[in-house]
């Protein structure tokens, strides 16, 4: 299977976005990292505590009414001003993946409006959904956000309405990475 769009998100003492805050929202823990280095492939480094694994190959659980509406909404990664980010890797149990996907999408949209609650926050928070499950990593999804100083307060509150809604009673592990730009 050939990857398309592939990430790797690496952990370790360079790199140019500085780790502020690693916190383990359940499940096991990942190694304390300093620095995340991100490269549009897949690599192992020697010198990584860590890397995670993903592509952004195509969209999952979504309407091509929500996939328009997102694009016309939402701007790109790399903007100038958007200086924090959060890397949130999620492996969601057994129980999730048993589902067929129309019971994966019902719970995501239809009960825990995903979609919808997310579009409040564009464009002011920008992110980028990669999969990893298929890959055989540890996490299912790596969620990578950017956004400026003045919108952390507005990022907190979505992941926090995210995390109330039913679709997170199947996330077994979480971990949730606050970074800001490495300016040297």
């Amino acid at each position: 299977m050939t990857n398309i769009n592939p990430a790797s998100f690496i952990g370790g003492s360079t790199g140019e976005w500085k780790v502020t805050r690693m916190q383990t929202i359940t499940g096991e823990p990942l190694l304390p990292v300093e620095y995340i280095h991100i490269k549009l492939e897949h690599i192992s480094p020697k010198n990584a505590l860590w890397v995670l694994r993903g592509t952004n190959n195509h969209t999952r659980y979504s309407e091509r009414t929500e996939v328009d509406a997102m694009k016309a909404r939402q701007e790109g990664l790399g903007r100038s001003h958007a200086t924090h980010a959060a890397l949130i890797p999620i492996r969601k149990n057994a129980a999730w993946w048993a589902m067929a996907q129309d019971e994966r999408r019902k719970i995501f949209e239809e009960e825990s409006q995903h979609i919808a609650m997310s579009m409040e926050y564009l464009p002011a928070i920008a992110r980028r959904l990669y999969h990893s499950r298929d890959l055989g990593e540890p996490f299912d999804f790596l969620t990578w956000f950017e956004f400026a100083p003045g919108h952390e307060g507005a990022f907190n509150a979505l992941v926090a309405k995210l995390r109330a809604s039913r679709e997170w009673e199947f996330v077994d592990r979480e971990i949730d990475i606050r970074l800001i730009k490495n300016e040297s």
